[in-house]
């Protein structure tokens, strides 16, 4: 299985620190926050990694090189214009190839997330072995998180493993996925795509599955954020 870390973002909300610095190269505790998304995919077996760039996208390519200082191959999808998740997804789905990948997002701390977890996600033989035919595969997985502060009214449901675009209570998308190319069909590349709606659409077939993830995840968006997780642990929010 193939990965792709977006990391294409301007980070506004971050600045004046992505100013001189994109925002996946920002550190959390000495190490760059888009780094322990490499030394965690390499850890579960994942080493051929894609990742979309743009606004300051050769500093992410003189600090990751080839990506053999983390045990990876890392390849790169220049964006001139950033794309969004859905379009910078399928602008790269040529590096990415015919199978199931994971796609997260470079600027989020999740440190403890075990990829191996993912190799399992989007099965092609049902529970008794039988292959699935493809109309009924699930076409995505998403990993869901309790609600952020910032996203306190979540954003999708789930029953049973399967997600939905109503319900009570509803989840944080954590920004990490598993997807089959064929959900971005019929993006062209360099098309601006959105990502929620193009979800949205699948789960309303009732073509998505997920889980909740409960271990420790931050969406770094705001320099007080990075501040708080820097912080020695009795200075850290809550502590």
């Amino acid at each position: 299985m193939k990965a792709m870390i977006l990391a294409a973002g301007r980070g506004e909300r971050m600045r004046p620190l992505t100013d001189a610095c994109p925002k996946p190269l920002l550190k959390v505790r000495g190490r760059p926050l888009i780094a322990w998304h490499l030394l965690n995919l390499v850890r579960a077996g994942i080493t051929e990694i894609v990742i979309n760039h743009s606004y300051l996208g050769h500093m992410l390519e003189e600090a990751l090189g080839d990506g053999s200082q983390y045990g990876a191959k890392i390849a790169y999808s220049h964006e001139p214009t950033p794309l969004e998740t859905a379009g910078g997804i399928a602008n790269a789905l040529h590096l990415l190839g015919d199978e199931p990948f994971v796609a997260l997002s470079g600027d989020i701390y999740a440190p403890y997330f075990d990829f191996t977890q993912v190799f399992d996600a989007l099965p092609d033989l049902d529970a008794v072995g039988q292959p699935i035919p493809p109309e009924k595969h699930d076409i995505a997985w998403l990993y869901l998180t309790p609600n952020p502060w910032h996203n306190p009214e979540g954003d999708f449901g789930i029953d049973m493993y399967t997600l939905s675009n109503e319900g009570d209570p509803k989840w944080n998308f954590g920004n990490i996925g598993v997807y089959r190319p064929e959900m971005f069909d019929g993006i062209q590349p360099g098309e601006f795509v959105k990502f929620g709606p193009l979800m949205r659409k699948f789960i309303a077939q009732g073509r998505v599955g997920g889980e909740i993830y409960n271990g420790p995840w931050v969406n770094v968006g705001t320099v007080r954020q990075l501040e708080e997780l820097n912080a020695p642990p009795a200075k850290r929010a809550g502590a």
